[in-house]
């Protein structure tokens, strides 16, 4: 196996749609800058500034693009992994949380970046989380609610309850003890009830990648993808 907290037919499946997803993406916007209208002003200045090709900046442009498109989807992919691992369920994207966990009474919003969700959007999760929980009609009510921030701003591990500003009172929102706010890596152990449980996925990827597309991440690549770890997650 792979990983102990996880199927390897579903790591394996999960990775390949994301590699997928990230060809059409970039066949997508090979498309759209087909078909649309481009600055050229900005085009010869980022050519000018930037020590450019024509082809060079047009393979940039569709990168860009297509990035955009892709980083959505990583945090699909990690609502994915972490609702197929045991006791946990994936309720996919429109439902009134991303996961949930019956036998723990566990639900979760599960967030790629910290800069995802801003201003007033913080304070409607949390009305939302205390509707789930508190309300009696609730099918989630006495569960605990996590707002998962994967990437935080700081690389820090925190499990707190979730008090963001109320965009109606500019008041914060009171404390309640089931609504809470986690970063990714602490959330990964919870789910998994295993240590260090983000940081191993992250290391076997690579494998994962090459077995799936044939894609070899040279030694030096692997280097610096763990040193971005470090820096988005410390440890």
């Amino acid at each position: 196996m792979l990983t102990t907290f996880l199927t390897d037919a579903v790591l394996v499946a999960e990775v390949s749609h994301l590699l997928n997803t990230a060809e059409e993406a970039l066949r997508d916007k090979q498309v759209e800058m087909d078909r649309n209208v481009l600055d050229p002003f900005a085009a010869m200045f980022e050519m000018a500034g930037f020590g450019l090709s024509h082809d060079a900046w047009v393979r940039s442009e569709l990168m860009r693009q297509a990035q955009k498109s892709l980083q959505n989807q990583v945090g699909d992919f990690h609502q994915s992994i972490l609702g197929s691992m045991e006791g946990w369920e994936n309720l996919n994207t429109g439902s009134v949380v991303d996961l949930v966990s019956h036998p723990r009474k566990i639900i979760a919003e599960v967030k790629n970046k910290h800069n995802t969700l801003t201003g007033g959007k913080r304070s409607d999760q949390y009305h939302n989380f205390e509707k789930l929980v508190m309300q009696k009609a609730s099918r989630y009510r006495g569960y605990t609610a996590y707002l998962v921030t994967v990437i935080p701003k700081e690389p820090a591990r925190f499990d707190l309850t979730f008090t963001p500003s109320d965009k109606e009172t500019g008041t914060r929102c009171p404390e309640n003890a089931l609504i809470r706010e986690i970063d990714g890596a602490s959330f990964y152990d919870l789910a998994s009830g295993e240590k260090d449980t983000l940081s191993r996925l992250f290391k076997i990827l690579p494998e994962v990648i090459k077995g799936v597309s044939g894609e070899n991440i040279s030694e030096d690549g692997k280097a610096a993808l763990a040193a971005y770890f470090g820096m988005a997650f410390g440890r």
